[in-house]
């Protein structure tokens, strides 16, 4: 069989394309060994030249250098793809909760306004109905007036005629005859003239004098607002906070799909208020109803919130707790028994930041409970913990009182 031209060259350059990998071009000899040191791949020669080579065969060298790569590059690139992952997710999961949040707060404003928009719609339909019917009322009055002064022109009209008539009369007998009956007749319409009282117009100052001001100021007694918001972002995975930022109770899903943000309380399972204080006096009352277990007060803005502590001044708060449902406590060093004569229904908390003293009452009652002295130096936050919901023996909220606005007028 004939060989076609150019079919040796062809095989020939084939073998040496399959060599290439595993030969060095120079000596066209298999690799068996490979060095650790260059990094290199090496044939007998080569080997034999340099004294410096950490030599391995090149089965063992692949060995080593997989676990090389797997451990030097590949696991970190991992470690920091995982890392990367988990970024997006809590970042994916702040978003949908950025969303959900400001869907609610767009909703709970929408809701205010609509009660505002109520209530000044339903101001402006009792005004609009006092007015009708103060219309109503004075031209009712008008037009009994207008009548009797129709009926007083036309009583006029016709004696008025009935004296042209007799002046105008020849017979100066008929005159004289006629003339005592007129006379008599004018003369009483000047000493008994028929009474017309002209009623006022409608009061339009009563109606609309002050109207803004009226409106507002009655608006003022369906308004509430509470003296304290609570702040989601301290508030421990495991608590529910209501729309209104009001009320906090526990539950047993986790409720806050943020990152763990530093301000966030775990493991305490408490929350904070929005705003904190650095003078002047505050307080506060919370409902705490029939529950078997809760904490209020205070604690300073820098408490410890990732580690379990000890809750007592030494640590920044100042509370009183509840436990097992009739054991009250004062938070000091070493927790102090509370001996109260009734079960508060609610608590009030008042702060006189420069006198020191951070103070609890029963607020139906307005007794006394107890009082902490001290000397603060930084910003505090009013502190709640609902306690846990103990299988729903503790599931009732801590609820913020609303407090009613008031205007004091000079």
């Amino acid at each position: 069989m004939e060989t076609q031209p150019g079919t040796t060259a062809q095989s020939q350059g084939g073998q040496a394309s399959e060599l290439k990998g595993t030969t060095l071009q120079e000596h066209q000899e298999t690799l068996r060994l490979y060095c650790l040191t260059h990094r290199q791949l090496l044939c007998r020669s080569s080997s034999k030249r340099k004294k410096t080579h950490q030599k391995v065969p090149v089965e063992e060298a692949a060995e080593v250098l997989k676990q090389e790569l797997l451990q030097t590059l590949l696991k970190p690139l991992q470690n920091k793809q995982e890392e990367i992952n988990t970024s997006k997710s809590n970042c994916e999961r702040t978003l949908t909760y950025i969303q959900q949040r400001a869907g609610n707060a767009e909703q709970q404003v929408k809701e205010e306004f609509w009660k505002l928009h109520q209530f000044l719609f339903k101001e402006e339909k009792t005004a609009l109905q006092k007015l009708k019917q103060e219309k109503k009322k004075r031209c009712q009055a008008m037009r009994g007036t207008i009548e009797k002064i129709t009926e007083e022109v036309a009583t006029l009209s016709n004696t008025i005629e009935e004296i042209q008539q007799l002046l105008s009369e020849d017979d100066h007998i008929r005159f004289l005859r006629k003339f005592p009956e007129i006379e008599k007749s004018c003369r009483a319409k000047r000493v008994n003239p028929v009474p017309v009282r002209v009623c006022p117009v409608v009061n339009i100052e009563q109606s609309i004098g002050s109207l803004q001001y009226r409106v507002w100021k009655k608006m003022l007694t369906v308004m509430s607002t509470a003296p304290v918001t609570l702040d989601p972002y301290t508030a421990h995975p495991h608590l529910l906070l209501s729309k209104e930022l009001t009320s906090v109770s526990h539950s047993t899903k986790r409720q806050q799909p943020l990152l763990d943000r530093p301000e966030r309380f775990d493991p305490h399972l408490c929350v904070l208020g929005r705003e904190g204080y650095t003078s002047g006096k505050h307080h506060w009352e919370v409902v705490v109803g029939q529950k078997t277990e809760w904490d209020l007060g205070l604690a300073r803005g820098s408490i410890n919130r990732k580690e379990a502590i000890d809750l007592n001044p030494d640590s920044g708060v100042w509370i009183i707790a509840l436990r097992y449902g009739n054991q009250y406590r004062a938070a000091t060093k070493t927790w102090r028994h509370l001996d109260l004569r009734e079960k508060p229904r609610k608590i009030r908390v008042c702060l006189d930041y420069e006198g020191g003293k951070v103070s609890f009452y029963n607020a139906d009652s307005m007794s006394h409970i107890f009082t902490f002295t001290d000397r603060f130096r930084e910003k505090l936050y009013p502190f709640l913990s609902p306690g846990n919901s103990d299988r729903g023996r503790n599931h009732e909220p801590l609820t913020i009182c609303p407090r009613k606005v008031t205007i004091q007028e000079n």
